[in-house]
């Protein structure tokens, strides 16, 4: 991993995974290093992520640090200022005009730390992390614990009928699976004991 920051050079740091698997905690851990370093830091999270807070990033085991509420990736290029280390949560709400903006940051000396799903609640790729994972110096894969059998989950299990892309929610709408107990159901489909 990389530990320093060179003056003038920087670059993009990815953490994915599924729902659960601690990415925001993660990337907390990673700004507060940075603060502690005396760095400054600026943090940004999408407007359409109003679950725990507007104000700041929040993990689901409610760790949390202030953050900057943006409509757009382009905002971030705006807002960031000159803070050395950019905070990303929620990367997948972005779109793919983000990948733009992570490599103008990190091509201006700037350390971007980004933070999302690599899949969506059907297990295909979820842009833009693949295209981040495609031009990032360091990748973090984060795993959940699959909760219908305990082993390594990489998975999100949306627990609705709703076939948006794009469902904000948390434990009330997906849990954590395993290749194995993921299951994608059809609207038409009876959700049914097996996804409770």
């Amino acid at each position: 991993m990389l530990n320093t920051i060179a003056k003038g050079i920087g670059w993009i740091e990815v953490i994915c995974g599924s729902m659960f698997s601690g990415k925001t905690e993660e990337l907390i851990r990673r700004l507060k290093r940075a603060e502690i370093a005396k760095l400054k830091t600026a943090i940004f999270k999408p407007a359409i992520d109003d679950r725990y807070s507007v104000e700041h990033i929040v993990s689901h085991s409610s760790l949390k640090l202030p953050s900057i509420t943006v409509s757009s990736a382009r905002e971030i290029l705006e807002k960031a200022g000159d803070a050395a280390v950019i905070g990303i949560d929620e990367a997948q709400f972005f779109g793919l005009e983000l990948v733009e903006v992570c490599q103008k940051l990190a091509d201006s000396g700037k350390r971007v730390i980004v933070a999302g799903l690599d899949q969506d609640y059907t297990g295909k790729p979820f842009e833009p992390i693949p295209q981040l994972l495609a031009v990032a110096e360091d990748i973090h894969k984060t795993l959940a614990i699959c909760v219908k059998c305990g082993n390594p989950a990489n998975r999100t299990q949306r627990l609705s009928h709703d076939s948006k892309r794009v469902v904000v929610g948390a434990a009330e709408i997906y849990e954590a699976r395993c290749r194995f107990c993921h299951r994608v159901y059809e609207e038409s489909t009876d959700v049914g004991e097996d996804v409770k």
